[in-house]
C-alpha cells in the first residue's frame, strides 16, 4: 500500500495558507498545518493542527519534532506565514521592518532548514515559498512587505540550485490580490498617524489596496493551482497567480523606464478615496 504523502503548511489558519491546506487535505495528503493561533489538535479529515510561531526557533523545532512523529516523511513544505505592515518608508520603524522580515522571510528559512534533512534522506521533496507580485515590483506604502518578498525571491534561487542534486525542487508562488485575507495580519505602522506628511497619499493607497483585495481572485483556486504544481514531475519555479492587469504590471516593471513605471503605479494608488482606510 502506497504511503500517504505528507505536507507541512505554515500560516494555515487563514487566507492563502488555509486554502492551500484544504486543497492538499482534500487530495488525500496528510497535512500538518501550523499557525500561531492554533492549539495542538488530533487529525481530522487528513489535517492536523499544531501551534507554530515561525518567528520563534523553539516553536519551529517543536513543530518539526511533533510532525516527524506523526509522519517520517516531508513530501512538501509550503511556507505561507506572513504579515503586512502598511506605512511610508520614513515612518515605518526598524522594529516593524524587523517583524515583517522575521515572519515572511526568516520564518520560511527556519522551516526550510527543518524540512530539508528529511527531504534529502528521501531523495525527493517539494518546497513552496509564498512570494507575491510584490516580490517582483514595489508598491507605495508596502516597503516592509515588498522587501521581505524580494528577499524570498533571491533566497529561492539559491535554494533551488543547492538542493537540485538531492532531488528537491523549489517553487516561488507569486499571488496577486485574493479575497479573504485576514485583517489580523495587516498592520499599520505606529507612526503613520494624522501628523504624517504622507497621510493623504497613504489613505488613498490603502483604499486602493482594500478595493483590489475585495475584488481579488478566489483563494481556493490558488490552493488547487499550488497542489497541481507540486504534483507535476517538474515543478514550475515561478507560479504567478494574478489578474491580467497585475501580471501586466510585472512585465511593464521590467521593460518601462523606471520614471514612467513609477508614475503609472503612483497614479493608480493615488486614485482611491482617502476616507476608505484599510
Amino acid at each position: 500500500m502506497e504511503e500517504r504523502k505528507t505536507a507541512w503548511i505554515t500560516g494555515a489558519s487563514s487566507g492563502l495558507g488555509l486554502s492551500i491546506a484544504r486543497a492538499f487535505a482534500e487530495a488525500g495528503w496528510l497535512v500538518i498545518a501550523g499557525a500561531r493561533s492554533f492549539e495542538d489538535a488530533p487529525e481530522h479529515q487528513n489535517l492536523v493542527r499544531l501551534k507554530l510561531d515561525v518567528e520563534d526557533e523553539a516553536s519551529c523545532e517543536r513543530f518539526a519534532g511533533l510532525a516527524m512523529r506523526l509522519s517520517p516523511r516531508v513530501d512538501a513544505l509550503v511556507a505561507a506565514a506572513a504579515v503586512l505592515v502598511l506605512g511610508s518608508c520614513e515612518r515605518t520603524g526598524v522594529d516593524e521592518y524587523r517583524r515583517v522580515m522575521d515572519t515572511n522571510f526568516l520564518g520560511a528559512v527556519r522551516m526550510v532548514r527543518r524540512a530539508l534533512p528529511a527531504m534529502r534522506r528521501q531523495a525527493q521533496g517539494r518546497i513552496v515559498l509564498m512570494s507575491s507580485v510584490n516580490g517582483l515590483l514595489g508598491i507605495p506604502f508596502q516597503s516592509a512587505y515588498t522587501a521581505s518578498k524580494h528577499a524570498l525571491e533571491g533566497y529561492a534561487e539559491c535554494l533551488a540550485m543547492e538542493t537540485q542534486p538531492f532531488g528537491v525542487q523549489v517553487c516561488l508562488v507569486e499571488p496577486g490580490d485574493h479575497r479573504g485575507g485576514s485583517r489580523r495580519t495587516r498592520l499599520t505602522a505606529c507612526r503613520e498617524d494624522e501628523a504624517s506628511s504622507y497621510r493623504d497619499a497613504f489613505d488613498r493607497a490603502c483604499a486602493a489596496i482594500r478595493r483590489d483585495e475585495d475584488n481579488g481572485l478566489d483563494p481556493d483556486r490558488l490552493g488547487r493551482k499550488v497542489l497541481a504544481n507540486v504534483l507535476r514531475p517538474r515543478m514550475r519555479f515561478r507560479l504567478c497567480v494574478a489578474k491580467p492587469d497585475q501580471r501586466l504590471a510585472t512585465v511593464l516593471h521590467d521593460v518601462c523606464p523606471a520614471r514612467l513605471f513609477f508614475s503609472i503605479l503612483n497614479g493608480y494608488y493615488r486614485g482611491g478615496k482617502p476616507n476608505e482606510n484599510a
